[in-house]
C-alpha cells in the first residue's frame, strides 16, 4: 500500500478487550431458553469456549465464532491476529480446526479496500497453518472494521476437554504470558517501548495448535483459553463448572515486557475493571497481593494462552514440552483445590 492506513486510530477497545461486561452478558442471556438434545454435549451454561454436538460414535463437531476490532495498526498482522484467536477455541477443547469462514465488517468508503486486504491475507495464512478449510465467509460495510472467524473443528467425544474437567490436586499451566490488554492500551497512548508492544503482537499471532495437541498426549480434561475475561475470569468459570476451587500464585504468572511497570503507572484497560467487577465477589484476594498484579490477572488478553489442570506426576513432562514447542514462558501458577468458600484464591 502506498499509504499505510493505521487500524488503531479506528478504535477506543481492540480486541477481546471489546468484549461485553461477562456480568452484564451473563445477565441478559439467563432468561433466554435453549433447545436441549442428547447430542450437545457442551452449550452455554459451562461458558465454554466452543459448542460441542456428537454426530457419531467417534467424531463430535466444535463449533465457534469470534472477532473483534483492531488491536494493531498494521492490517496482515490483524488478521493474523484475529484468525489465531479464532482458532484457538478449537484448540482450547482439545479440537483439531476443520472449516472456517470469515466475518468481515469494513467502511469501505472510510479506508483503502486493500487495507482488507491485507487483513484477509493476514487471516489466510494462520488459517493456512492450522491446516484448515476456508468455505467462504460474509462482509457487510461498518466502521469500525472488525474481522474474525466462524471455525468448526472436530474431536474424539471421549477426548473433548471443557472447563468442567478439573480435579483436585491438579496443577495449573498457563502457557502464554499475561499483559497484551495493557501492552495495546500503552501502545494507543504512545507509552509503551516498540519491542514490547512486538513482542505482544508476535504472541498473540501465535497459534494454540501445539498446546492442544500436548493436551491430548497427556491426558488433560479441563482447559480453557484465557482471552477477553482475563486469567480470573476464565479460572472462575473452570471453578464453577468444575465444582471445585482454584489457587494462583501471583509471584508465578508470567507477564510480558514492561507490563507491570505500565500497571505501576496507571496504565490500566478498562476490560480490566470490568473483569474486576464480574469476579471480585468469588474471588479471594490475598491481603499481601498488589494491585499490579490484581489487575494483571483482569486484564483482558487477546489470543491468549491456555489455562489447564494437568495431574501433578505429569506437569514436568508436559512443561518440558511445552517449551520445546515454543511456549517458552509456559509456568505452573497455581493449583486445583477442593471446593472452598470461594472459587478462586489469588495469593
Amino acid at each position: 500500500m502506498k499509504d499505510k492506513f493505521d487500524l488503531l486510530s479506528t478504535v477506543e477497545y481492540g480486541g477481546c478487550s471489546a468484549k461485553l461486561s461477562p456480568k452484564e452478558l451473563g445477565e441478559l442471556l439467563r432468561d433466554i431458553p435453549l433447545i436441549k438434545d442428547n447430542r450437545i454435549l457442551v452449550d452455554i451454561e459451562t461458558h465454554d469456549d466452543a459448542g460441542v454436538f456428537q454426530i457419531n460414535e467417534d467424531t463430535a463437531l466444535i463449533v465457534t465464532t469470534d472477532f473483534f476490532p483492531p488491536v494493531c495498526s498494521e492490517p496482515y498482522q490483524f488478521g493474523a491476529i484475529a484468525a489465531a484467536n479464532s482458532l484457538s477455541d478449537v484448540y482450547a477443547m482439545g479440537g483439531t480446526p476443520l472449516l472456517s469462514l470469515n466475518l468481515t465488517m469494513f467502511p469501505s468508503k472510510n479506508i483503502p479496500l486493500e487495507v482488507l486486504k491485507e487483513i484477509l491475507r493476514g487471516g489466510q495464512d494462520k488459517i493456512n497453518e492450522a491446516a484448515t478449510f476456508t468455505m467462504g465467509g460474509h462482509t457487510i460495510d461498518d466502521y469500525p472494521p472488525k474481522y474474525g472467524l466462524a471455525v468448526v473443528g472436530t474431536v474424539h467425544p471421549d477426548k473433548l476437554i471443557t472447563n468442567a474437567g478439573l480435579k483436585p490436586e491438579q496443577k495449573l499451566i498457563l502457557t502464554k504470558p499475561i499483559g497484551t490488554g495493557v501492552l495495546i492500551a500503552a501502545q494507543r497512548m504512545g507509552i509503551t517501548r516498540q519491542e514490547s508492544y512486538e513482542a505482544a503482537l508476535e504472541q498473540m499471532a501465535q497459534l494454540n495448535k501445539e498446546g492442544a495437541r500436548l493436551m491430548q498426549k497427556y491426558g488433560v480434561k479441563g482447559a480453557t483459553d484465557v482471552t477477553g475475561f482475563g486469567l480470573l475470569g476464565h479460572a472462575l468459570k473452570m471453578a464453577e463448572a468444575s465444582r471445585v476451587s482454584v489457587q494462583i500464585d501471583s509471584k508465578y504468572i508470567p507477564l510480558l515486557p514492561d507490563v507491570y511497570e505500565l500497571l505501576e503507572d496507571g496504565c490500566i484497560p478498562g476490560g480490566a475493571f470490568r473483569n474486576l467487577d464480574f469476579v471480585e465477589g468469588n474471588v479471594n484476594f490475598a491481603s499481601t497481593l498488589t494491585t499490579e498484579y490484581k489487575m494483571a490477572a483482569c486484564d483482558p488478553q487477546t489470543s491468549g494462552g491456555l489455562l489447564m489442570g494437568v495431574d501433578a506426576d505429569k506437569a514436568d513432562d508436559i512443561l518440558k514440552e511445552l517449551h520445546e514447542s515454543g511456549f517458552a514462558q509456559a509456568q505452573v501458577i497455581g493449583e486445583v483445590l477442593h471446593s472452598r468458600n470461594k472459587f478462586v484464591y489469588l495469593i
